[in-house]
């Protein structure tokens, strides 16, 4: 039996961290660095937050406040087979020592470490993207979230679509899903100066009027696709270049784009700037005539507004989260079909360009990581109280 404090002590939460590599943090270390410390203001006497990290991590999330603290593993995703391991073997083991009420975890141990259990699914890409996710990640993922599905208490997820996506592939029952919107950080992705803003895109290469495009390059979220829309509107584009900023994890893939831009014409247009820090991609949105991601599966597709945020016109794709998330203030086009984005792309950069900058603004404000952290702390108090 786990160890339990006095229900006078109140609840204590463990949230696994683990999943990420801190030398190279995803968007799910943006979530927790947003959302955690707005959750902590929000905690009262007795409860805790206790966050697992391993120790090349711990000061990636250190200051939350008296009320969280750490419980260090020996790996995080730098070792993905010994993070796995130890998720499974040494929770277990440890969370009971801290009595930990509640785990919040992407994936469930194989042996429950805590009375309560609230899974965050962020996608489901070993289904529906499979290209994306690592053979052994993908047979892991496979094996386990079905399992997961069945022994969490919550499943807490970012967007119809992704309730629509997890009902499909897994036997879980729908009364356990809580549907929590992810944000956008409002401090950072805001209307700025476009004179700083310009200075700081140009030394990556931008010289001039451009499109945006913001994304990791998986096949999934097709570039590919951007790329022939946009020769095939590059004569009406005046001259703009195709700025691709984001890291290229497949490789092979990446090879294929830079390839692909060759093969259509293009390649002196498009600045392939590669992956930059959060806080330098706002510059790019700020200068942008229109930001387009015409992604063929996302579960929120948070870029889409932290352009709107900014002010940049949006274009993206009528399938998946999309359009959810877009909310009717951009522009939708069939990612399978280059000359409807094509239009889409000129459309944005003519006069329809200046009502969706105001509509972009107005859509972005209806999300912040305090409702989202008020709402997921409601979740693990929720769970708490059943299992108390």
């Amino acid at each position: 039996m786990p160890l339990r404090r006095r229900p006078s002590d109140g609840m204590q939460v463990a949230i696994n961290l683990l999943t990420d590599d801190p030398a190279n943090p995803s968007g799910a270390h943006w979530f927790w660095t947003r959302i955690i410390p707005e959750m902590a203001k929000r905690l009262t006497d007795g409860e805790r937050f206790h966050l697992l990290v391993s120790p090349r991590m711990r000061e990636q999330h250190d200051g939350y406040g008296h009320n969280v603290e750490h419980i260090t593993f020996p790996w995080s995703n730098e070792r993905p087979p010994l993070r796995t391991a130890s998720e499974h073997l040494y929770a277990p083991l440890r969370l009971p020592l801290s009595g930990i009420d509640v785990f919040s975890t992407l994936m469930a141990p194989i042996v429950r470490p805590a009375p309560g259990l609230v899974v965050h699914f962020k996608t489901l890409h070993a289904y529906t993207a499979p290209g994306s996710v690592r053979p052994s990640a993908r047979l892991y993922r496979r094996l386990n979230y079905p399992r997961t599905a069945r022994t969490a208490d919550a499943i807490i997820i970012n967007s119809e679509s992704l309730r629509q996506e997890v009902l499909a592939h897994l036997d879980v029952a729908p009364a356990k899903l809580r549907l929590i919107p992810e944000a956008v950080d409002h401090e950072l992705f805001r209307p700025g100066d476009t004179d700083e803003a310009w200075q700081r895109v140009r030394g990556q290469g931008v010289t001039g009027p451009f499109v945006l495009f913001v994304s990791s390059l998986w096949p999934y979220k097709n570039c590919a696709g951007l790329l022939r829309a946009f020769a095939a509107a590059r004569r009406e584009l005046g001259g703009r270049q195709l700025v691709v900023v984001g890291p290229g994890r497949d490789g092979e893939h990446a090879a294929e784009l830079r390839a692909l831009a060759d093969s259509l014409g293009i390649a002196r247009d498009v600045v392939w700037v590669g992956g930059v820090p959060l806080e330098d991609t706002v510059h790019f949105y700020r200068t942008a005539d229109v930001f387009v991601y015409p992604s063929f599966n996302e579960t929120f597709g948070l870029p889409i507004l932290e352009a709107m945020a900014t002010g940049c016109p949006v274009v993206t794709s009528t399938v998946s989260a999309m359009p959810e998330t877009a909310g009717g203030a951009a522009l939708l086009a069939d990612p399978s079909d280059p000359d409807a984005l094509a239009q889409a792309i000129l459309d944005a950069c003519g006069p329809s360009g200046d009502g969706l900058r105001e509509k972009g603004l107005l859509r972005a404000r209806e999300f912040s990581w305090a409702r989202t952290a008020e709402r997921t702390l409601d979740v693990y108090r929720e769970v708490y109280r059943r299992v108390g």
